[in-house]
C-alpha cells in the first residue's frame, strides 16, 4: 500500500469534519470517505494527548477497512482553564453527566469562564495519516489557531466551539466567518495545507 492510493478513510463520523476535509484535500484528488460508510465504530480515545488520540483513531479505521486512514484530534485549549477542555473537547459536558452536544459543551465552557477576564484560547489540531494499521512511521502534522472567547455564542456557521471563538482579524466569531475565511485561518486549514505539502513531497 502506498501514499498514492486514491481512496482513504476518514477516522471520524463528524459531518462537519468530513465536509472541511473534502474541501481542503480537493487539490490531491483523493476520495475520502467517513468510517461510518464502512460500518466502523468510533475508536476508544484513551490517549493523553491530541497526537496519541489521532494515531489511535487512524490505526483503528485503517485496521477495520484496509485503507490508508487520516484522523484528526482537535480541540479548544483555554488558558484560564489550564488548557481544558483540550482532548476532552468533544465530550466536555457529558463528562459531568451533562448532554453530549456542541451546545452543551460550549455552555459549560462559558459557565466556567463567567467573570474571568483572561479570555485567551486556541484551537489545536493534530492530523495523523497511516498507510496501513501497523504503519511504523505515521505522518503527524499540527496546526494552531489563536483567539479569545466571547461571553455568548455568535453566528450560525461552523460547529463545535466556533460560535464562542473570537477572531480578531475579522472582528467576528469563527461561526460568522465564510467557509473561505475559516479555511484560510483555522487550525484544521493550517494542518491540512501542511499535510498536502508534505504528501506532495513524498509522491
Amino acid at each position: 500500500m502506498t501514499y498514492t492510493s486514491k481512496e482513504w478513510v476518514l477516522a471520524s463520523n463528524n459531518a462537519g469534519k468530513l465536509k472541511e476535509f473534502s474541501e481542503l484535500l480537493a487539490p490531491m484528488s483523493v476520495s475520502i470517505k467517513p468510517q461510518r460508510e464502512f460500518g466502523v465504530e468510533d475508536a476508544i480515545e484513551d490517549g493523553l494527548s491530541f497526537i496519541e488520540n489521532a494515531i489511535i483513531k487512524a490505526r483503528h479505521a485503517s485496521k477495520a477497512t484496509g485503507l490508508p486512514a487520516l484522523a484528526d484530534d482537535s480541540g479548544l485549549e483555554v488558558d484560564a482553564l489550564q488548557g481544558a477542555p483540550g482532548i476532552y473537547s468533544a465530550r466536555y459536558a457529558s463528562m459531568d453527566g451533562g448532554e453530549k452536544s456542541d451546545t452543551a459543551n460550549l455552555e459549560k465552557v462559558l459557565a466556567e469562564m463567567t467573570g474571568n477576564p483572561n479570555r485567551t484560547a486556541r484551537f489545536h489540531c493534530v492530523l495523523a495519516f497511516v498507510r496501513h494499521a501497523l504503519d511504523p512511521t505515521p505522518i503527524i502534522i499540527q496546526g494552531v489557531w489563536e483567539g479569545t472567547l466571547l461571553d455568548a455564542p455568535r453566528g450560525e456557521n461552523g460547529f463545535g466551539y466556533d460560535p464562542i471563538f473570537w477572531v480578531e482579524q475579522h472582528q467576528r466569531s469563527s461561526a460568522e466567518l465564510s467557509k473561505e475565511q475559516k479555511n484560510a485561518l483555522s487550525h484544521r486549514g493550517q494542518a491540512v495545507r501542511a499535510f498536502v505539502t508534505k504528501m506532495e513531497s513524498l509522491l
